[in-house]
């Protein structure tokens, strides 16, 4: 009797060990469906009306591939692991992957070197992230959430190589940060058009896009893109490209709001060159602590070897404006190939403004820029007045600042950055106020497909939009004036 006992203790633990290994498709080149794998393993996966229950590792061998072509609901039980060796591709109008229960997420999807990699308009919620080590990795028009520190642990979507593309997608609310890299991985991903917000909600001492080291040739893009925080956090700052370990630092910095974190932007160490433009920088300050952080823009590294062009940003309500420390060096305008046209307004702390404080030895160039968007038309003495440098504290850098130039700020432009629409992100509600310039709004799909036409008020506007969840560009329309602004739909 004793013997038997063994015998069938052996049994469990032999059919235990089997199950723990999951399935693992036979690497035939074969082409996987939901319904396949369901035939396949029924013991992995099983299925309900569109809905697919994954109860244990998977994995897709080198020459396999795993294809979802249907509008289809993929839950996933605790601490499960997708991997992929072979090819992942995800197309149909509505894919749902989640946790079977929210409250106990799964592993992840890790991505192999060499996997090829293509997820189009999915839902990816309640699980451990993306760890992304192929060169081969496109996102769009997908919707990240709620997700938490798994198989991914610097960030829902951490990369360790290559070009990845990541576009047109919603990050809110995970754990982590949104996009980030390894300190030495050497990537260049275009990241373009993503709308992130509250990212990681762990607090910790890391920005929404975390990125290390670029490819020496290639740039990273952050093009774009809305980064907003929450305000309850504060430690998230918004973007920062670090060269921590010797490497390079190459990227392009455009068009991005960045609001509400406990700063901006940072470039950091040196080998570092970045163009930094027409990005949108207002009231990252959530931490309070100027000792601490709280820059629109802030560059820093110990040794020389940093050039940083800016042209066309707004930084307005931070800690500071800009601040450039240790050795960094940052090109705001010289008068021939950077027109310069900053715009600063409001960026202080203790009750005194700081537009740009040059906290290294080095001369710096910031040829017509508006220091003070609230005290048009500026002159040398108000640019004087928020800037510290060498006629402040004898051993930093002189800054050039002559001319100032706020003539570049149009009537118009003036008008358009006094409009606000909110609140942005909206469930359908939203108010336009101090409208002087418009009198209708199309709204456009990302796709470029007009969806809506508004007629508008001078004034205040209260309107509902009857939209799907998504992100929408608004054109505003004048007699003589147009303007875009982005709003996401939750």
């Amino acid at each position: 009797m004793k013997q038997l006992l063994l015998n069938f203790i052996a049994t469990i633990c032999v059919v235990a060990t089997v199950s723990a290994q999951g399935y693992t498709t036979p690497d035939t080149g074969m082409t996987y469906s939901l319904d396949d794998l369901v035939a396949a393993s029924p013991t992995t996966i099983s299925v309900s009306g569109t809905t697919y229950t994954l109860v244990d590792d998977l994995t897709i061998s080198e020459t396999d591939i795993f294809q979802i072509q249907s509008d289809v609901t993929l839950e996933i039980g605790a601490d499960i692991r997708i991997t992929i060796f072979g090819s992942f591709h995800v197309d149909a109008n509505n894919v749902i992957i989640t946790a079977i229960d929210p409250a106990a997420p799964y592993d992840g999807f890790r991505f192999e070197e060499f996997s090829d990699i293509n997820i189009q308009n999915a839902t990816i919620e309640y699980g451990g992230g993306l760890r992304v080590l192929t060169e081969t990795f496109t996102i769009n028009n997908s919707t990240l959430s709620n997700n938490v520190s798994g198989v991914s642990t610097g960030g829902v979507i951490s990369l360790s190589r290559g070009m990845a593309q990541i576009t047109n997608n919603t990050f809110t609310f995970n754990q982590t940060p949104a996009v980030s890299s390894g300190a030495n991985s050497g990537v260049s991903p275009y990241i373009y058009n993503n709308y992130m917000e509250g990212n990681n909600q762990a607090n910790s001492n890391r920005p929404q896009i975390n990125m290390g080291t670029t490819m020496v040739a290639e740039p990273i893009q952050i093009i774009q893109n809305t980064i907003i925080g929450d305000r309850a956090l504060d430690m998230v700052g918004g973007i920062a490209v670090a060269n921590l370990v010797g490497g390079n630092v190459n990227a392009i910095i455009d068009d991005n709001i960045i609001r509400d974190n406990r700063y901006g932007l940072t470039v950091v160490g040196n080998n570092s060159f970045a163009y930094i433009r027409n990005n949108i920088i207002e009231d990252n300050d959530t931490q309070g602590n100027p000792n601490l952080g709280g820059s629109g823009m802030s560059l820093n590294t110990s040794s020389a070897g940093m050039e940083v062009i800016a042209s066309g940003n707004q930084i307005r309500r931070n800690l500071w404006g800009i601040t450039v420390i240790g050795q960094a060096s940052i090109n705001l305008g010289d008068g021939a190939g950077n027109i310069g046209e900053n715009v600063f307004s409001e960026n202080g702390n203790g009750g005194v403004t700081y537009a740009l404080y040059n906290n290294t030895g080095n001369d710096l160039m910031a040829m017509n820029n508006c220091w003070d968007e609230t005290n048009l038309p500026n002159t040398l003495a108000d640019a004087e007045g928020v800037i510290v440098h060498q006629n402040d504290i004898s051993s930093l850098g002189l800054v050039t600042f002559d001319p100032v130039n706020c003539g570049f700020l149009s009537v118009e432009e003036q008008r358009l950055n006094e409009v606000a629409i909110y609140p942005n992100p909206t469930n359908g509600q939203v108010k336009l106020t101090n409208n002087t310039s418009f009198q209708k709004m199309n709204v456009y799909s990302m796709d470029g497909k007009l969806v809506l036409e508004k007629s508008l008020q001078s004034g205040t506007n209260d309107m509902y939009l009857d939209l799907s969840a998504g992100i929408y560009v608004l054109e505003l329309h004048g007699k003589n004036s147009r303007a875009i602004k982005k709003l996401v739909i939750k």
